[in-house]
């Protein structure tokens, strides 16, 4: 046993289990190790009842041995005064508001010791949306309440308020002509509902203000299911209204990022943030670093490896797409143009998310199974977008030229008249005699015959 410094904790190696490494200096100071490596400053000490107490000082890293060491002299001499620091500490935080809890929430959320999918620290995108509906929702609405006195039927009602619009609201952001429109309604109420639950647990879990969750068992208004799909017929529409918005120059690069989000099934944001390096041709796949699964190889169909061979990826900007005045990044007039492209026409009601379920529900029409599908579009039930994965299956390959085929045939006018392609006997049979056509022997071959020629 040593004095406790930061070389000394830095050493100590994580074990199977929990271990606490005590300061010989200082007696009841000391840190304990976890197996994932986090270590915690703590001080133990009885209290005026002979109560064994352990109060946590703080994380190895956010304080300094030195800071703790402070920390824990200040708790010993108020415990030797008859006071009991952790009772205090307690007594403090259960005094504190929704507001005030949701700004430690807020301070650990940006310092990314909130976790979201995967055990993955929350994404940039997601951390603002949260900052949203805490700001928009949560503290207008419960913000001056004691964490202590929230019940289960005040998030109830605060769920009922969303849905009833009473935090509706528009505002100007700091964008040039940026405006926040907040409606509420079914599905910012239900997941406003779930982000509570979240920043309740913290309260439980990490501060230990409250026993029980108030959110949990709240019964929440279910999303409305979004049954909007084109029809060929729609597609055939949508690939005229294209080809006359491409008249345009202005409106050249929305198109193209149309269609690749119709041939591809993959969200909007993928396509118009896509880098250069995620583009693999050869691989015929999708590389992406960063979505809404973290990771993901995507297949991608023939239509769209033939049309990125054909593109220039020349250029300093790592986008694909670069944005027109920043070249440094991506595309940013899309919803604008969007809107413009598809104003006063047929699908005036059209979204980018209809066309990645159309795509879904195409390659469904075309015989491939669900989870073939889920791989398709990067869903993490698809297991072959693991981020291990570097070579993807040929089979998967010939579902994305498949599907991303038959659009594009759709969005050119053909009318087609589709079977369901796993189950096509011919096609089978023909897609199989020329796998096991016999090859010429090289050796056959006359001296200085061009062999890629024969």
């Amino acid at each position: 046993m040593a004095k406790l410094t930061k070389t000394v904790v830095d050493k100590a190696e994580p074990r199977n289990r929990q271990y606490t490494i005590w300061c010989s200096d200082l007696k009841g100071f000391g840190a304990f190790v976890l197996p994932s490596g986090t270590r915690t400053y703590f001080v133990d000490y009885r209290n005026a009842n002979n109560v064994r107490r352990r109060m946590k000082l703080g994380r190895h890293g956010a304080i300094t041995a030195e800071q703790a060491r402070t920390l824990a002299i200040q708790a010993l001499a108020d415990v030797s005064k008859g006071s009991d620091p952790l009772e205090d500490r307690n007594s403090v935080r259960k005094a504190i508001s929704v507001k005030e809890l949701c700004e430690l929430y807020i301070a650990e959320l940006e310092a990314g010791r909130i976790l979201g999918k995967g055990g993955r620290p929350k994404k940039a995108s997601t951390k603002i949306t949260d900052l949203g509906r805490i700001n928009r929702h949560i503290i207008p609405l419960l913000g001056k309440k004691r964490v202590t006195h929230v019940t289960k039927a005040d998030v109830t009602a605060m769920m009922k308020d969303i849905m009833a619009g009473k935090t509706r609201t528009s505002e100007k952001t700091k964008k040039l002509r940026g405006k926040s429109i907040v409606r509420g309604g079914l599905g910012a109420a239900s997941r406003t509902v779930g982000l509570l639950g979240g920043i309740f647990s913290y309260a439980r879990d990490e501060l230990g203000i409250i026993e029980a969750n108030p959110a949990h068992g709240v019964r929440k208004p279910k999303d409305v299911v979004r049954k909007r799909r084109l029809n060929e017929e729609e597609y055939r529409t949508l690939g005229r209204i294209l080809a006359k918005a491409a008249e345009d120059e202005r409106y050249a690069r929305t198109v193209d990022i149309i269609r690749l989000i119709a041939m591809s099934g993959c969200r909007r944001g993928e396509i118009i943030k896509v880098q250069k390096t995620e583009i693999d041709t050869v691989g015929s796949a999708f590389r992406f670093e960063e979505t809404k699964e973290g990771q993901s190889v995507r297949p991608m169909g023939l239509a769209i490896a033939e049309y990125f061979d054909e593109r220039s990826m020349d250029g300093d900007s790592s986008y694909v797409f670069p944005g027109e005045r920043t070249p440094d990044g991506p595309f940013g007039s899309f919803p604008r143009h969007w809107d413009k492209i598809f104003a006063e026409t047929e699908l005036a009601d059209l979204t980018a998310h209809v066309l990645r379920h159309s795509f879904a529900s195409i390659a469904n029409d075309l015989g491939f199974t669900e989870i073939t599908i889920a791989a398709l579009l990067g869903h993490a039930s698809g297991s072959i977008t693991s981020r291990y994965v570097h070579t993807l299956d040929a089979a998967l390959i010939m579902a994305a030229d498949t599907v991303s085929g038959y659009i594009q045939a759709l969005l050119n006018g053909a009318v087609l008249s589709h079977s369901h392609y796993a189950l096509d006997r011919g096609s089978r049979k023909a897609a199989l005699a020329r796998f096991l056509s016999p090859q010429p022997d090289p050796a056959n071959y006359p001296e200085g015959t061009d062999r890629l020629a024969a």
